[in-house]
């Protein structure tokens, strides 16, 4: 019996595949050649998450792989009409990247409410300037997506002594509903976008948004780009409706130099690194060759993605994180 055909969509530098190599046809493609390889895959490792090739190609003729692993926690860039439709099971690289990007939001929080940025800039200028601080502690937070990111996100922050309120697509123990959102969004210090990108994400933060915000919060995005429609970001913080915020993502990515975000007030911009970090790619790989011994043993895989709703459906908060919003109605922000 033939081995399985495994197809990877490439990218530099390749994964290391480890314990597979001699037990598995490894095939590569590229956004130009995955169309006609497809058909011959049994398993398809979307490792160029950052590619649209599998959206193209996926409508094509001939047959299409069981199982396709992306090495990304998004799959938005991957979904069209016919993979939803299919019976192929799709996987995301779900725990890989939660911890990182919680650790660059807590980051992101402590530098704006400290002025770091201002520090530095006063700093290249060899100006003594003192100014005041705010305080983190007994802030509050809306975190926007009750997935395993902001749930990450939600723990950092109440180590720092930040009230968070967790908003969902749904209402459930602990986490409030996508209807709750506007109330508690009046009365954040801090706003962070962390949902996946579906057809209610997509441009939730606009205008309207910003302005429900008091000019005293700031906006942090480490989910999808496309969630924030920037212009009208621009225009709030032009206008002072916030009094800061930082994108890690972005709709179209990499960003232009000759983009307006660049030189926006108070605006601070990071290329989409918040879960990168010092051998990330290295355990992307080694949680894949962990998927594919289970999936040939014919065992369930963890990480499957609801195609129609486009992420990792989540089970209610785990006993720690119930325990961390207290009593009462989940992590409201009355107190």
């Amino acid at each position: 019996m033939p081995d399985p055909v495994l197809l990877v969509l490439d990218a530099e530098p390749s994964p290391r595949l480890g314990r597979l190599t001699g037990r598995v046809d490894v095939r590569y493609a590229d956004a130009a050649t995955l169309a006609e390889r497809l058909p011959a895959a049994d398993v398809l490792l979307v490792w160029d998450f950052a590619s649209d090739a599998v959206r193209d190609a996926w409508p094509g003729p001939g047959r299409r792989p069981r199982w396709v692993h992306t090495a990304s926690a998004g799959v938005d860039r991957l979904l069209c009409p016919e993979l939803v439709a299919s019976g192929t099971v799709l996987t995301n690289a779900r725990g890989i990247f939660e911890r990182p990007i919680a650790e660059y939001v807590a980051g992101l929080v402590l530098a704006m409410a400290k002025d770091l940025p201002g520090t530095l800039a006063l700093q290249r200028d060899r100006r003594w300037h003192h100014r005041e601080g705010q305080r983190v502690a007994g802030a509050r937070a809306v975190v926007v997506g009750a997935g395993p990111v902001g749930r990450e996100i939600t723990r950092l922050l109440h180590g720092l002594g930040v009230t968070v309120a967790l908003v969902g697509r749904t209402a459930r123990r602990t986490i409030h509903g996508a209807a709750d959102l506007d109330r508690l969004a009046a009365r954040a210090d801090w706003v962070i976008g962390a949902a996946p990108l579906t057809d209610a994400t997509r441009g939730m933060f606009d205008s309207r948004f910003f302005g429900l915000l008091q000019p005293s919060a700031r906006f942090i995005n480490v989910g999808r780009g496309a969630s924030v429609v920037q212009a009208d970001l621009v225009d709030a913080l032009n206008r002072r409706w916030l009094a800061g915020a930082a994108l890690d993502v972005f709709e179209d990515e990499p960003l232009g130099p000759d983009s307006p975000l660049w030189d926006v007030p108070g605006l601070l911009v990071s290329p989409h690194l918040s879960g990168d970090t010092v051998g990330w790619r290295d355990r992307l790989g080694e949680q894949f060759v962990a998927l594919y011994e289970r999936w040939a043993r014919g065992e369930p895989l963890p990480n499957v993605v609801d195609k129609e709703r486009g992420y990792v459906p989540s089970a209610d908060l785990s006993p720690d994180l119930d325990e961390l919003n207290g009593p009462g109605e989940p992590g409201d922000l009355n107190g």
